[in-house]
Order: structure tokens, then C-alpha cells, then sequence
């Protein structure tokens, strides 16, 4: 299996973090890195850092020529959405980590007035893929530090969301391989309840929750999975969004 990790040429520095971690050079799995920006500012020569990081099974290519070999495909962050491939990406499963943060991607209004989700609008850039929505909610030194064997007792859990069953499969597949249980929210649509500010968001990974770079604490199934939607009321807002934090103050990653 081959991975594919997008970024703009921006974020390369938390992305090198990030990626080394969802999917570590220990697995042996071969890997394209590309950047997604629309200049030509970024090209795979920019990413020399993180594929020496990731180790001889990676490489630096165009985000066409890394979408036709990925298997599976991280892609980040939400403003640069729209420069992801959709006709190489056909039948491929695309993880999606990412978060919306106004202050960084500006305003989207149907992710303001919560009519739909991040994910979902991702899923509608790519009609022919199979979008699950995962590895938003974790700090990146949380993902490094948590991974355990399966079966431990202090094995935490990543929750994700998706339409279809085979591709959630390949990649709870891919979390018990790095170290992790896996909690199914079910369809898309309910992956707005691993977004920010909502109790799922990244919290109860985190020793300290308002400094997350104060080391790590496992976090079991049952703590990940979030309670059930509550019933709307009148002058009392719940919706696939809710309020966002700042883009600076949280999980480190896009």
C-alpha cells in the first residue's frame, strides 16, 4: 500500500511532525508527499526535509502523480481543499484530517451557518472517492506518545466517521497497525463531533487540557465516543460545527 500526504508548502513544518506519525517509517509502507499549493512557490523540491525524514520508502511528487499511486490519501488542510485531484483520486479511500478555523481559512458560509460539514464538503470535491474523516482530533506529540500494543490495557482510541464500510475498514486497518483502537461515529456527517471545540476535540488525549504540550494520557474507546447528539431546543444552537477556537491555540496540525 502506498500513501499520499497533501500540504501547502506553508504548513510543511507541523506537516513533517504530523505525517512521520499517521504513517511512521517503521511500518515499511512506501509513501508520495505533495504540496497543494497553486503557485508554483511549492514545489516537491520543498518537501527534501520531510521525505528524508519519513525515511527510503518516501518521495516528493506532483499532487497528480502522487494521487494515482495512493492507496490511501491525507489531505490538508480545509482552505486548500479545492486543489486536491478528484479524477486520479477515483476509488481511492482519502482520510480527511482536517478542521475548519475562520481566522486561517476564512469564513465559509455553509460551515457557519452549519448546514454541512467540512468533510462533507470535501466528499463533494470528490464524488467518485471514499472520504473518512479521521486524525482531526489528536495533537501531534499526543499521536506519537499514545501507541500500544493491541489488546493493552492503556490502548487509546481515534475515532472516524465515513459513508462506507469497506473503506472505514482499510483504515481502522491502518490504526490498529500504528497503535490504536478505532471508534465509529458512523455516517460523514457525523464527523462534525470530532471538530473543534466539541468534547471530543483533542481534550482527553492531553495530561494537561490547556497545555497539550505538557505530555499525554491514554484515552480508551469509551472515553473517545462522543454522547448522543442532543435534541434541539429553541435558543439553543447544536450543529455539525458549534464554535471554533483559534487556529493557533490548538491541535497543531491543519
Amino acid at each position: 500500500m502506498r500513501w499520499v500526504a497533501y500540504s501547502p508548502g506553508s504548513y510543511l513544518n507541523a506537516t513533517r511532525s504530523f505525517v512521520r506519525y499517521v504513517i511512521p517509517p517503521s511500518s515499511g509502507r512506501w509513501m508520495s508527499c505533495a504540496t497543494t499549493s497553486a503557485t508554483r512557490r511549492w514545489g516537491p523540491e520543498t518537501l527534501a526535509g520531510l521525505v528524508h525524514d519519513l525515511g527510503p520508502h518516501a518521495r516528493a511528487t506532483t499532487p497528480a502523480e502522487a494521487a494515482k499511486e495512493g492507496d490511501v490519501v491525507v489531505a490538508i488542510p480545509l482552505r486548500n481543499y479545492p486543489q486536491v485531484p478528484t479524477e486520479e483520486l477515483r476509488g481511492k479511500v482519502v482520510i480527511d484530517t482536517m478542521n475548519y478555523y475562520p481566522q486561517r481559512d476564512g469564513n465559509i458560509a455553509e460551515l457557519d451557518d452549519e448546514s454541512t460539514t467540512s468533510s462533507a464538503l470535501l466528499a463533494a470535491h470528490l464524488p467518485d472517492s471514499r472520504v473518512v474523516k479521521g486524525f482531526n482530533n489528536i495533537f501531534f506529540q499526543h499521536l506519537a506518545a499514545l501507541p500500544r500494543a493491541t489488546g493493552a490495557d492503556d490502548r487509546s482510541a481515534l475515532a472516524i466517521a465515513g459513508d462506507e464500510h469497506e473503506a472505514k475498514k482499510v483504515v481502522s486497518e491502518h490504526l490498529d497497525q500504528i497503535g490504536y483502537d478505532t471508534v465509529d461515529l458512523g455516517l460523514l456527517s457525523e464527523g462534525w463531533r470530532t471538530q473543534p471545540d466539541t468534547a471530543a476535540y483533542g481534550v482527553m488525549y492531553a495530561v494537561n487540557p490547556q497545555a497539550w504540550d505538557q505530555g499525554a494520557r491514554p484515552a480508551s474507546a469509551v472515553e473517545v465516543a462522543p454522547p448522543p447528539r442532543p435534541a434541539r431546543c429553541p435558543g439553543h444552537h447544536v450543529g455539525p460545527q458549534m464554535s471554533r477556537p483559534t487556529a493557533t491555540t490548538r491541535i497543531g496540525q491543519p
